[in-house]
Formats: C-alpha cells, structure tokens, sequence
C-alpha cells in the first residue's frame, strides 16, 4: 500500500501586525518520513509547527495533517499528533504512571484503553519498573522519555517534536534517538525541529531550511551537501606543529580560509589535491610530521551557513541563552 502525506502546506503565511512572520510557505512530509526542520533563530520554525499544530491560525494558504485541514477539520488533525515542547511539560508531583494516565484522560480515552496504552508505552520506554516513582527524581532524559510517551498517549500518527536531545547526557541522546528511529520503524511519522545537525544527518530522511520566513532548500542530507560542494576542506594535524604554522597554512594557495579545531587544522578549499600537494611541500621545508590528514566534504553546517549566513552554532547558543531566560523569569 502507497504511503500518502502526512502533512502538505501549501502557501502557508503568518503575520503578526505588519510584520512577516511566515512567507508564504510549500512543503509536503511523507507518512512515515523524519523530516527535519531548520533555520536560524527567528527564521520562522516555531512560527509555523503553532501554525501546523493547531495553537495559531493562518494569516493565509492552508495545510493538512492526514488528509485533515488545520481550520476547516482541526478537532481532526489536532487528533492524529503527538506535540513535544522544547521544554519538558511533565508534572513532576505526579508518576510516570499518572502522567500518562492524566494525559489519557484530556484526550478522553476511555479508561481500559488508556491503561493498556499506558502500559504499552512505559514499557516501549524502558520505564514500566519505574512507573509508581514520582518524576520528580528522574533524569532529564528520563523525564524527555516520559514527555514524548505522553505526546503518543492518543495513538498519534505525527509527532512534532522541538529540540529532543537538548542538554541531555550522551547515553540519554542515543536512546532517545533509537526510540525515534523505533517509533518511526512502526509507521510514526517524526516532524523534528532541532539546532544538532549531526543529530539531522543520522536521523532524517528529509530536511527543510527556513530563512527569514522562507524555505530555501528541501532535499535529502546529502544531496543538501552536494549544493555547496566547493565548500570542501583538508584536515590536518602534525606531531610538532608551532605557533607560526597556522599563518603558514593560510598562505598556502588554494586556501580559502583556515579554521583550528583542537589539534586540528581544517583548510577550506575548492580543490583538496592542490591543498594537498601544498600541504606536503610545507610540510617538508617547516621539517612538520603530518600524524594525520583527511579530506572532508561539505558538512550540513557549511549547507546552513551558506544558505543563511549564519552558524549553527552560534544559533544554538542563542537558543540555549533564550530559554534559560524564559526559566528565570
């Protein structure tokens, strides 16, 4: 049977005042698909998953979620999604168990369905043994766990979720990420807005880029790369590099621009063989021991960059300084 859409927006356009929020946007997520959302902070992500998910209106164009219209037909769509905030929205008071089972009850599922689908996902999360503790002592990534368990309490069909790995320790990001690839592997369609481009490139099919309330590349990760493919770079480390290597490397020709990583230095060029070559000629006259060299493609940091003017990174933090803001206030 034929996968449709999951979700289809089709010039989709949000004004606050006189300012433009949203520009008139087009894209199509496949059922079944993890399909990631980019962009600079204010480019329009948040924006658009309110619009998509019920919590704001269009200033114009449409959408659909499963085929339902988020106007026309909303109590429908807002039925077949699962939505999971970048801060966790669990009630620490209560258990794992009672979470769940409140979030049954909003959603008006009945009694023994709502057990069973408690059930049923506590288990999925590794977190059945712990389900009578209050959240109150879990983990940030337990409680993240618990959070998205709640998102699916009412059998959802899409999941949104914003920034899932945030600030968690390295073990909870990969379960969190297995559970993704799990849940996705039984049919879940995952709608992820996320700043971790390495977390994009293993988890998504697809990838979207917003820049000031437009999308300017849809495609695959690495075909995302492809269009920046004279972004290339050489990476290099000696044994007995000195102070003044950095300023010899940028003079070498080919170079576009040098970048220190650690040990590292990572030369950006549009032809690695001549880098290369350069690199070895240098290496001889300073009497520098290469200990390790690599040739690198574009990375999705370099698509972002290009296509926004701005670094990942560097968005991240700001995201990152935002939200504490919020939690101090």
């Amino acid at each position: 049977m034929k996968a449709g859409k999951a979700i289809v927006a089709s010039g989709l356009t949000k004004y606050y005042g006189d300012f433009l929020a949203v520009d008139h946007i087009d894209f199509e997520v496949e059922e079944g698909e993890i399909f990631g959302f980019l962009g600079p902070n204010g480019a329009g992500k948040t924006t658009t998953v309110r619009m998509l998910t019920g919590v704001s209106t269009p200033s114009e164009g449409s959408a659909t979620i499963m085929g339902f219209d988020i106007i026309r037909q909303s109590v429908e769509a807002k039925s077949v999604i699962g939505v999971v905030p970048d801060i966790s929205n669990v009630y620490d008071e209560l258990s794992a168990w009672e979470n769940l089972i409140f979030t049954g009850k909003l959603y008006g599922i009945p009694k023994a369905k709502r057990e069973g689908r408690a059930s049923e996902l506590l288990r999925i999360f590794n977190l059945y043994e712990r389900r009578g503790e209050k959240v109150r002592g879990f983990s940030r990534g337990m409680k993240r766990k618990v959070c998205i368990a709640m998102a699916l309490m009412n059998d959802s069909k899409v999941l949104f979720l914003d920034e899932p790995t945030s600030g968690l320790d390295v073990d909870s990001v990969r379960e969190i990420r297995r559970l993704m690839r799990d849940l996705n592997k039984d049919g879940l369609t995952i709608f992820l807005t996320t700043h971790n481009l390495e977390e994009a490139n293993q988890i998504c099919d697809r990838i979207a880029i917003i820049n000031r309330g437009r999308i300017v590349a849809i495609d695959t990760p690495e075909r995302l790369r492809q269009i920046t493919r004279e972004v290339q770079s050489v990476e290099v480390a000696f044994r007995n590099a000195s102070g003044e290597v950095e300023e010899g490397l940028k003079a070498l020709r080919g170079v576009a621009s040098l970048q220190k990583l650690g040990d590292k230095y990572r030369l950006y060029t549009s032809d690695p063989s001549e880098v290369l070559d350069e690199i070895f000629t240098y290496s001889k006259r300073m009497n520098l021991v290469p200990i390790s060299i690599n040739t690198l493609g574009p990375t999705l940091e370099d698509v972002f960059l290009g296509l926004t003017g701005r670094e990942m990174e560097k968005e991240a933090q700001r995201e990152l300084g935002i939200e504490r803001g919020r939690m101090h206030r």
